[in-house]
């Protein structure tokens, strides 16, 4: 096998296999991109010579293992950081082992490494009324007021993903009744979340301020441009720094840190989990299923209504849908 050969086996899983075939977004295909570059890099040192002069005999099983290893002890990499990795090393060797059968025995050993077992993050939220409290903090005067307004209110309302709200376009919306946007998530799908009237209100005060178009970003920068993932994580940065937890489980505020609030009170309000899972866009119901884990306050709730002498048959059933969580939107009519 030549050295030409893996040149152009990589070349293709980047520009063909990646975005054509299996349709993923930019961001995942450069988190592809990382990790074999890091793993050429790795075998060319081990190897002593240089990345252009690497065959397909290098890649050897040994040498995945020796870099995975090497992640943890020399580059510091958490476990969860290797088992991604190892999951994007998984996705290229199978990729190899189709093109070039004579990687197979190869590229079965490397599908076979087991995952590290970690324990997950714990995954913070705000409390409604921390919430309420941040909302009302806003700033109702200035050039951007009424974009950062907007942009954390939603962010709370739908859960959508830093990168989905960058990537958002006003001709997404929907905001006539019932007013709805659509979101491009993870794996190049879409799905669509409902917006609350205050939502729908404060997105429209902002189109009407900056003379937006329909092809335009909804939440821009100082110069017009989209705001990026960093960009959108400065603003919540800006505006909830406030709202951080330190200790010894501290919590930040973040985009994402949204997310997980949004998901936190929709179990709260008593919305099926199926329809949470929808509504983040998530792939498999075993991570919307975290969130209940995270909520005390429904623990309780459910303690009190199996405590003994309980009346359970006047326990209220649990409502499908959130907009007709009357906390809610108290504190939406009060803003």
């Amino acid at each position: 096998m030549t050295n030409s050969s893996l040149g152009l086996l990589v070349q293709s899983f980047f520009t063909d296999y990646l975005p054509v075939q299996k349709g993923l977004r930019l961001s995942s295909i450069r988190s592809y991109r990382d990790t074999v570059r890091l793993l050429l890099c790795f075998v060319a040192e081990q190897r002593h010579r240089q990345i252009a002069k690497l065959s397909l005999d290098d890649l050897t099983f040994e040498q995945v293992l020796a870099f995975l290893k090497h992640l943890e002890q020399v580059r510091g990499n958490a476990v969860r950081t290797r088992n991604q990795r190892r999951a994007a090393l998984n996705t290229f060797f199978a990729y190899l082992a189709s093109r070039v059968p004579e990687m197979l025995a190869t590229c079965q050993q490397v599908a076979v490494i087991p995952v590290k077992r970690t324990t997950l993050p714990n995954a913070h939220y705000l409390e409604r009324e921390e919430v309420t409290a941040l909302v009302r903090s806003l700033p109702r005067k200035g050039r951007f007021a009424l974009r950062d307004r907007a942009l954390l209110l939603f962010l709370y309302n739908t859960g959508a993903r830093a990168q989905e709200v960058a990537d958002l376009l006003i001709e997404h919306l929907e905001l006539e009744p019932p007013a709805k946007v659509h979101l491009h998530g993870k794996g190049d799908k879409w799905r669509i979340c409902p917006l609350w009237d205050e939502t729908v209100r404060q997105l429209r005060r902002l189109f009407t301020d900056s003379g937006a178009t329909m092809k335009g970003p909804v939440f821009c920068s100082r110069r017009g441009q989209p705001l990026t993932r960093f960009g959108i994580y400065k603003i919540v940065r800006r505006h909830a720094a406030a709202w951080d937890i330190s200790g010894p489980d501290p919590r930040r505020v973040t985009p994402h840190l949204f997310r997980h609030t949004a998901a936190v009170h929709l179990l709260e309000a008593g919305v099926e989990v199926n329809v949470i899972r929808a509504w983040l866009g998530h792939v498999s119901l075993d991570t919307t299923n975290r969130y209940a884990e995270l909520t005390l306050r429904a623990k309780a709730e459910a303690l009190q209504a199996c405590e003994v002498g309980s009346e359970v048959s006047g326990v209220s059933p649990a409502r499908t849908a959130w907009k007709d969580d009357k906390v809610l939107l108290d504190w939406l009519n009060a803003l």
